[in-house]
């Protein structure tokens, strides 16, 4: 990722959601509108997650310390995963208690041109913040789809911004569409409806949110196409015949462990072996360079050994095992 694109965004959207959070609390006050209290939750929750977003960031670049060898690059997933907590409590579960309190108690929308100014206002931008986010995120997408995107991206502040901003902007539709049966029918219960749907949108982007950020914590390794450059940088044909079996993870999102067993052939000299392995670090670093942390162990070929290699790794779409190749 392009950290500098990804704080771009979050910027952008905590800038849009300050501002839209102050003016649905002025709206709620002068309506009591129950969709735009839930709405002005939404946006303060919100704001909070930007925030946790680029103090992540902040942290994610401390320097590595003999505690934490391998540098603090998954500060970032942590803070992620804590967005995803703060959707789901603040946001999500406010939104359905207050939703069912005004349907079990409706009362009369007043000053009903509040809540809609701002909702145009918010949508407006909401709009110009997910216009940032997408900028972002479509120079690193490629070809992918969104949905790919989302799962597969190894940074996760894009794809958190993402689906913020999308719940944001489905939400504030949701709360003009409560608004406006209040206001046609003159029943309240709808804005309390909405204000449920509101509640059940942030749960499910938070779930989804939850489960993405997970995987990143528990250690994904590297992309298909990364595997298939780290594997090519390795073998030289000479020293290097062939890979027994690889490992990579991701311990920040760009940064990049790599462990392979390598198969050299029996009869070259220890110095041949020294020299081949720093030739093989440096055409992965220069094919993948954020692949930081490399270690190559030699080792003679056997096919026991490649199948035992095989037999342990870790994900489809993973490193191959040197009995393939």
């Amino acid at each position: 990722m392009s950290a500098s694109g990804g704080t771009k965004a979050i910027v952008a959207a905590l800038a849009a959601n300050l501002a839209i959070a102050v003016s649905k609390f002025v709206a709620f006050l002068f309506s009591g509108s129950s969709s735009m209290l839930a709405e002005s939750v939404h946006s303060v929750a919100d704001s909070g997650n930007q925030a946790l977003l680029l103090v992540g960031g902040k942290k994610a670049q401390r320097e590595a310390t003999p505690q934490h060898p391998f540098g603090y690059g998954r500060e970032r997933y942590i803070y992620a995963f804590l967005v995803s907590i703060v959707l789901f409590s603040v946001g999500g579960m406010f939104a359905i208690y207050e939703g069912y309190e005004k349907i079990k108690h409706p009362h009369e929308l007043e000053n009903w041109y509040w809540p809609v100014g701002v909702l145009v206002f918010a949508i407006i931008a909401e709009t110009f913040s997910f216009r940032t986010a997408i900028k972002e995120s479509n120079v690193l997408r490629g070809k992918k789809s969104w949905k790919e995107f989302v799962r597969h991206a190894k940074a996760p502040e894009l794809p958190v911004v993402l689906l913020e901003d999308l719940g944001a902007l489905v939400g504030l539709i949701l709360a003009l569409f409560g608004v406006g049966l209040t206001l046609i029918t003159g029943d309240s219960v709808w804005d309390g409806i909405g204000t449920l749907c509101i509640g059940v949108l942030l749960i499910l982007i938070a779930l989804v949110l939850a489960a993405e950020t997970k995987s990143l914590l528990l250690g994904e390794a590297a992309g298909t196409e990364e595997v298939a450059k780290i594997e090519s940088a390795i073998v030289d044909g000479d020293t290097v015949t062939r890979i027994i079996h690889m490992r990579t993870l991701h311990i920040g999102p760009e940064e990049l462990l790599v462990a392979a067993k390598i198969a050299v052939r029996h009869d070259n000299t220890a110095a041949e072996v020294a020299a081949a392995i720093d030739a093989a670090e440096a055409r992965i670093r220069k094919d993948v360079p954020i692949a930081r942390v490399i270690y190559l162990e030699p080792d003679i070929y056997s096919v026991a050994e490649a199948a035992k290699g095989a037999d342990r790794e870790a994900t489809p779409g993973g490193p191959t095992s040197g009995a393939e190749h």
